[in-house]
């Protein structure tokens, strides 16, 4: 599932939020095991990503960094997400939910400016959630 949203006025468009989701079979204790581990968070965040504790920075071989804003552990995890050095600073979160059928995993990205190929960023973290999926097995 993924959803685009863009709020506008009359003179100017607002920031945009991408949201992605998928559900696994696995429960969410297993699930944020395989999110914090290396192969986790560069699932998540590109190659050379590592994430880490609230107030930690990142970097990945793309060029994108942030830092951990919020760690919540089995529930949640924001950053801020850069795509490059002169770029705005964005907002993304991880929520873990248990549900019947095991997990369910929800990437929403906030504050992308209308400027932003909103599209890609769909893909990029549809991408992230289809290797956590490939990962968890």
């Amino acid at each position: 599932m993924n959803e685009q949203s863009q709020g506008d006025t009359l003179v100017n468009p607002v920031d945009t939020t991408v949201k992605v989701s998928r559900s696994v079979s696995q429960p969410v204790k297993d699930i944020w095991k395989l999110l914090v581990t290396p192969q986790g968070a560069e699932a998540l965040l590109g190659h050379g990503g590592e994430l880490g504790d609230k107030g930690d920075s990142w970097h990945a071989a793309d060029g994108t960094f942030g830092v951990i804003r919020s760690y919540h552990p089995l529930e949640q995890i924001r950053f801020s997400w850069h795509a490059a050095e002169e770029a705005p600073k964005t907002i993304v979160e991880v929520d873990l939910t248990a549900d019947d059928a095991g997990t369910v995993m929800e990437i929403t990205h906030q504050g992308i400016p209308g400027y932003y190929d909103a599209a890609a960023l769909t893909r990029r973290w549809e991408g992230a959630l289809e290797r956590l999926v490939s990962a968890a097995g």
